[in-house]
């Protein structure tokens, strides 16, 4: 196809694609599938080779949120049945962490339910991350809690973390359909701040929202103009409970089509695969990682992923290997970019979050929907199991709320 050879040309001169091209991505037939899969994977060898890189999420405080995010297990008026408590303590955050680290993540996410944190909470998290980068030499902090407000980034950068996560969610023009409480021009803020302060700025989208392609291209378009270093890219959990509970819209054909448009638009920023994972893209979630170059490992934050072992033996068996700590993320340009703004996660120092460049040849802000904070989940389905339903099929068997890890006595999914 002329379209993906000239997907292909752009995305390796890191150039913009048109939004007709972007949006011709997502129409696409499926017997064009593959075709979209292996173009967008000579993009992300390119800039990240085989490597996968594992993040953890540590749910610091879960549920009892004001805010009314439609797509959120905890947000206010909730009937979803999460499990709900107030912040863990540093010493039990610091434990929860170094599950992940032990499974092989190299990135640790700090979460937490609320519109923001007060200025105590960013002490609180401070001495978190402290605790955790104590304990656990080279691991990578991203924190997550909400808008913040002005000198937070600051405070936090200067309290030891490397990445700030805040998601746009949606378009500009469908954000008011979505959550009331606050803006969109109120998240933009907050990734700008978290740029400015010298973090790494994480922010991504939630798809399957009942959003139009042209929101989805509208929002990835506006992630590359906030230079995000990274891009979660979640698929809605509808979690009963919520108002968005039978908004059950996505195939994984469609959820790989995101992905490589997602891909093509930000070609050299670690695209990961967040929230909805394993409920949407099921089977196919191998062929995801020829597209994106970081998942979650284990589980989310209000449910379940898929077992953290299972993880590893998927980027095993699909050809791929697990980023170590000594191996930087993103490649030169952008860990130069990040080190000359002030910020250490994009150095060439090792375990930073920036990369050496290719080798020779190869090729909350959403405190619960996504990004550093996806609702995402999986549980087992019966072995016997009925002839796919329809892709607007409520598949409540494919979601489990989360009842081990953080804030239980149960041991993590790691």
């Amino acid at each position: 196809m002329d379209l993906l050879n000239t997907l292909v040309e752009k995305g390796l001169r890191r150039e913009l694609p048109t939004r007709e091209e972007a949006l011709a991505v997502l129409a696409t037939s499926d017997d064009e599938l593959l075709d979209v899969v292996a173009a967008a994977g000579k993009v992300r060898r390119q800039w990240f080779g085989r490597r996968v890189k594992l993040n953890y999420l540590v749910n610091l405080k879960s549920g009892l949120c004001p805010e009314d995010c439609s797509y959120c297990s905890q947000r206010l008026g909730s009937k979803a049945e999460i499990l709900k408590y107030t912040w863990l303590k540093p010493d039990e955050a610091s434990q929860a962490a170094a599950a992940g680290v032990a499974g092989g993540a190299k990135r640790v996410c700090l979460v937490a339910s609320g519109r923001g944190p007060t200025d105590r909470d960013v002490e609180r998290v401070g001495r978190t991350i402290e605790a955790i980068k104590e304990q656990n030499e080279g691991v990578e902090v991203c924190a997550c809690l909400g808008l913040l407000s002005d000198g937070q980034a600051e405070r936090l950068r200067e309290a030891g973390a490397d990445a700030y996560n805040h998601n746009l969610n949606t378009s500009e023009a469908t954000y008011e359909g979505i959550t009331k409480t606050h803006t969109y021009a109120d998240r933009v803020d907050t990734v700008q701040k978290a740029h400015a302060a010298g973090l790494s700025a994480c922010s991504g989208l939630i798809a399957g929202m009942g959003e139009t392609d042209e929101d989805l291209v509208d929002v990835v378009y506006a992630l590359r103009e906030l230079d995000s270093d990274s891009v979660p890219v979640n698929f809605l959990i509808p979690f009963e409970g919520t108002p968005l509970a039978k908004e059950w819209n996505l195939t994984p054909q469609r959820c790989l089509r995101i992905l490589a448009m997602v891909r093509f638009v930000c070609p050299d920023v670690e695209v990961r695969i967040a929230g909805g994972r394993e409920v949407h893209l099921r089977s196919m979630q191998p062929l995801a990682l020829n597209i994106a170059n970081s998942i979650f490992l284990g589980d989310y934050l209000t449910s379940e992923g898929q077992a953290g072992q299972a993880d590893l033996d998927m980027i095993a068996d699909a050809g791929f290997e697990v980023e170590g700590a000594g191996t930087t993320t993103l490649p030169k340009h952008r860990a130069d970019a990040l080190a000359a703004a002030g910020g250490g996660c994009g150095s060439e120092a090792p375990a930073g979050c920036g990369s050496q460049a290719p080798a020779e040849g190869a090729g909350c802000g959403s405190h619960a929907g996504g990004g550093c904070g996806p609702c995402g989940g999986h549980a087992v389905p019966e072995p016997a199991e009925p002839a796919e339903p329809a892709a607007n099929q409520a598949r409540t068997d494919l979601v489990a709320v989360r009842r081990r890890g953080a804030g239980t006595d149960l041991a993590p999914n790691a």
